[in-house]
């Protein structure tokens, strides 16, 4: 009597194919990366920036951490790095200044691909830093010709509209000194204010060039619209950042070889919540 084999039939053998979980082996090692796969969502750019609640602000500051964390050693040499650099172009009066604000963006671009690559699971690696100088270059460094002129001009904007302030509410020329002392102080507090959005259209424009091919123009309108939708946010971030820089002086100014890279991270994360699309 013939034995029933249970993948023939009555024309013959079946076609039927054997289930794939009887064909792997059920010891072997996963083949993707389970820790490194996260919901990115699709990574489109939004219509219209998201407007966050003021909470968010502090929880940026969590999720830059936890992306500084996946690589200390390596975020820490990025962050004296740019510490170095930083000072290189100081040292170098008028043209450094000019050099910093083409060249800042282009770097900033080149630590917003490493984050993503951080947070696709890809790692990160030191030449992250010099990525900007490959990919939409140009376009980065007309918006830090922008941002520059547009800072420059603000700054002299409110200077002009202080002064203006301070001697129409009265102005006496026997007290010269302390008129511009007062003068000093509140154009100094003006431009305290003003410089928070200011240094989150340093962030996101660039993030916006690399990482969503805009043109330098099209990125600051989208950078404008980001920040003027969550200043709440930005300004608890900002203060806690404020904080958080207070402490980091501390132990002779070390603490900012940690904060600096962090605060590209937090940026980063900022940046995808404001702007990109978080569905799949």
């Amino acid at each position: 009597m013939p034995e029933n084999n249970p993948f023939e039939n009555a024309e013959g053998p079946s076609t039927r194919k054997i289930p794939a979980a009887w064909a792997e082996n059920p010891f072997q090692a996963p083949a993707a990366h389970v820790d490194d796969v996260r919901d990115l969502g699709d990574g489109s750019l939004l219509d219209k920036p998201n407007r966050l609640g003021a909470g968010r602000g502090s929880s940026w500051w969590s999720s830059g951490w936890s992306l500084f964390r996946e690589a200390t050693g390596l975020w820490i040499g990025i962050g004296i790095f740019m510490l170095v650099m930083n000072l290189m172009f100081n040292v170098i009066p008028f043209i450094g200044a000019i050099a910093n604000a083409l060249l800042s963006p282009v770097f900033t671009a080149g630590l917003m691909l490493g984050c993503q690559s951080l947070e696709r699971g890809d790692g990160l690696r030191f030449d992250h830093v010099f990525s900007g100088f490959q990919k939409n270059f140009g376009q980065l460094v007309l918006a830090g010709l922008l941002i520059f002129v547009t800072i420059f001009v603000v700054v002299i904007v409110i200077v002009v509209a202080v002064l203006i302030g301070g001697f129409s509410i009265g102005f006496n020329p026997s007290s010269i000194n302390g008129t511009l002392l007062g003068v000093a102080i509140l154009a100094g507090i003006v431009l305290g204010i003003a410089i928070i959005p200011f240094s989150w259209i340093v962030w996101f424009t660039p993030a916006l060039i690399v990482l969503n091919d805009l043109t330098a123009t099209q990125a600051l309108k989208q950078a404008f619209r980001g920040i003027w939708r969550n200043i709440l946010p930005i300004l608890v971030f900002s203060f806690l950042g404020l904080l958080l820089a207070i402490v980091a002086m501390i132990p002779l100014g070390l603490g900012l070889l940690v904060l600096i890279p962090t605060i590209f991270c937090a940026a980063y994360s900022a940046y995808r919540e404001i702007f990109v699309n978080q569905e799949q």
